[in-house]
């Protein structure tokens, strides 16, 4: 393990069953293990780095996520070229799934950033780039 890796992200989601589906699918694409899942929470593991997501209370589901409000504004992932960024676009869409910034992409994010934005079931950014 190397100093200042991540070594877990925990995300609290809206709805359990969606996210673990939603989140299930593409990390597995992105080569993650099943790691832990009990009634409550579910993750993902990659080497020495887990993604947890945890159901949020009744009680706190009144105000939902926005990613323009103060805290995480999105998640960028590593694809393994610009073929595995259109492969997972293909999929998205086949799910039915919005591709943000859909007029820019795939260079959304520049001229020389091959990349795919897309939102999970709570509306949390998520980014595939291309090396």
């Amino acid at each position: 393990m190397s100093k200042g890796h991540i070594h877990h992200i925990e995300i609290y989601v809206s709805n359990l069953h969606k996210s673990s589906i939603f989140w299930g699918w593409f990390l597995e694409e992105l080569g993650y293990q099943s790691y832990q899942e009990w009634e409550k929470g579910r993750s993902w593991k990659l080497d020495d780095s887990y993604i947890v997501f945890v159901q949020t209370e009744d009680n706190y589901l009144e105000k939902s996520y926005h990613r323009k409000q103060v805290g995480l504004n999105h998640l960028a992932f590593h694809a393994d070229s610009r073929h595995h960024v259109d492969a997972i676009t293909r999929q998205l869409k086949e799910m039915g799934l919005c591709i943000l910034y859909e007029d820019l992409h795939p260079y959304a994010g520049g001229p020389s950033h091959y990349a795919v934005y897309f939102e999970d079931p709570d509306r949390i950014k998520v980014e595939l780039v291309a090396p």
